[in-house]
């Protein structure tokens, strides 16, 4: 029998972030204070100088679903980068998870930040049980297939970065460990300082200047220019004085 009404697109009937748990209590590897911290580092120095930031989304422990057949199925990276999408600032509501029907656009870099119990998952070395979602670095790999895999071992102080080379992820050789992204116009590396009150070795973006600084880096910066602005102008004052000239009588 010939039916009057089309279907409707996978948009109107799939499960949208509303409809999806976007969080999991007693979940493995939970964010301790290192991954927050370390997190908002990354999310403060990655500026893209060839994406506006209402182009790009950073995300932190935002729960990323991949897979339509599966919708409630879905991995939490510790941080990753989406491009061409709208930031938290264009959206009309701050996003609950991500969900790749929805938004039609995969992750382009995933950072994860190995705990003890995760390692083995994260470093796609373990077995994928039956009837079991796929393990991280498989859907990173095989499903979503992402440019770019970040894992940080921060007891070995040990980075890799993988990138996608055909259909299998590839170990990159790291000089210094830091690596350059083309796409991004920005690179990837540990840093020595102090983030936050602490004192470590930190994952961070450079551009082609250097490190890129924070939000405390800028401000500490403008203040010195500021400080340097007034001793210049004490100086000339002081200059005029010396001439006979009340610099405060000068149009």
């Amino acid at each position: 029998m010939y039916d009057p009404n089309p279907p409707r697109p996978p948009q109107e009937t799939m499960p949208t972030m509303y409809d999806l748990p976007s969080e999991l209590i007693g979940e493995s590897g939970l964010p301790d204070e290192f991954h927050c911290i370390q997190a908002d580092l990354l999310t403060e120095t990655c500026q893209p100088p060839n994406y506006l930031p209402t182009e790009i989304l950073l995300a932190s422990d935002l729960n990323l679903y991949y897979n339509p057949r599966h919708p409630l199925w879905y991995k939490r990276p510790d941080w990753y980068v989406v491009l061409g999408v709208a930031g938290a600032s264009q959206q009309q509501d701050l996003r609950l998870s991500y969900v790749v029907w929805q938004e039609g656009i995969n992750p382009f870099l995933v950072v994860e930040l190995l705990s003890p119990g995760t390692e083995q998952e994260d470093l796609g070395r373990t077995l994928r049980e039956v009837n079991q979602p796929p393990t991280k670095w498989e859907v990173y790999e095989r499903v979503l297939r992402v440019p770019y895999y970040v894992v940080y071992d921060r007891y070995e102080n040990h980075l890799r970065i993988f990138q996608l080379i055909g259909s299998r992820y590839e170990a990159i050789s790291l000089t210094e460990n830091r690596f350059w992204l083309e796409e991004l116009e920005l690179g990837l590396g540990l840093w020595q300082g102090t983030y936050q009150q602490i004192t470590g070795l930190w994952l961070r973006w450079y551009n082609a200047q250097g490190w890129v600084p924070t939000l405390a880096e800028k401000a500490e910066q403008e203040r010195q220019r500021a400080e340097q602005e007034r001793q210049r102008a004490e100086k000339l004052a002081e200059y005029v004085r010396s001439l006979g000239v009340d610099p405060d009588n000068l149009s």
